[in-house]
């Protein structure tokens, strides 16, 4: 009885949980007459196709892919070669320098948003993949993500690659890669979460339709539209379909990321 009741409950917040998204999905394919009627059932793909003709929202996807994934990749190396070096290599102020990026972490990006941008501007990258790309190459968040996870490889591992003559490159991507797999796939998910929904800075430093990503564009057409709820909620689902396809082919590594490590052997 207390597992059928743990299993209702379970239910219950699941289907709260999704009921939102249910709803979304039913909008997008209702007309406009009946987005308000409860009892009104799918019947039309209408919203899909005014989202791709009156706004260029292929583009715009584009965009997004393009973005979201160069920040992934970057952010993965990066982050975990940053990460490597302050677990396992010895050097003069190293936890000092932690610290200090650990403390930026407490600033507000509105903080950082207007000499960030001037610094785009003096390198004539506003409006471009770099200007959107940049500022989001490395995260403090992942190096310290990944800082936690690699701590726990064995130091006698890498004190025997670097006896066999390998050198810290090399250490890098045939050992610390490969064994960081887990952790590295927690860190994608949560980039490309935070990547693709990003609003504000991708509003800031584009000026044209063609370098728009998702997030705008939806605000776009929103405004486009004077809310047309079945296109709005359309264009919703086109947004967050990969990033639900992306964590479902990353979820068993994100789980596995997320506890490796968490407890340690006496």
């Amino acid at each position: 009885m207390k597992r059928l009741a743990l299993y209702g409950v379970l239910s219950i917040t699941a289907l709260a949980m999704a009921w939102p998204f249910l709803w979304m999905v039913t909008t997008s394919l209702k007309t406009p007459a009946h987005v308000w009627d409860p009892a009104a059932l799918p019947e039309t793909l209408d919203a899909y196709r005014h989202v791709f003709t009156q706004l260029p929202f292929g583009r715009y996807l584009l965009n997004s892919s393009v973005v979201t994934a160069s920040v992934v990749v970057l952010n993965v190396v990066f982050d975990t070669a940053a990460a490597y070096a302050f677990a396992k290599l010895r050097f003069r102020g190293r936890t000092v320098l932690f610290w200090a990026l650990l403390i930026t972490l407490m600033v507000p990006f509105q903080v950082n948003m207007i000499p960030l941008y001037r610094i785009m501007v003096g390198l004539n990258a506003t409006d471009s993949y770099a200007g959107l790309i940049a500022p989001s190459a490395v995260q403090v968040f992942g190096i310290f993500l990944m800082r936690q996870y690699l701590q726990s490889i064995p130091d006698a591992v890498l004190e025997s690659a670097r006896l066999d003559g390998a050198r810290e490159p090399q250490i890098l991507w045939k050992i610390v890669f490969p064994v960081a797999k887990p952790a590295m796939a927690a860190l994608a998910i949560f980039t490309f979460l935070g990547a693709w929904n990003d609003f504000l800075w991708p509003l800031i430093i584009t000026n044209s339709e063609e370098m728009r990503t998702l997030p705008v564009g939806l605000a776009l057409l929103a405004r486009k539209n004077n809310v047309s709820w079945a296109d709005t909620m359309a264009g919703s689902v086109i947004t967050i379909l990969p990033m639900v396809a992306f964590f479902a082919v990353l979820q068993r590594r994100f789980v596995e990321g997320l506890t490796a490590g968490a407890v340690k052997d006496s």
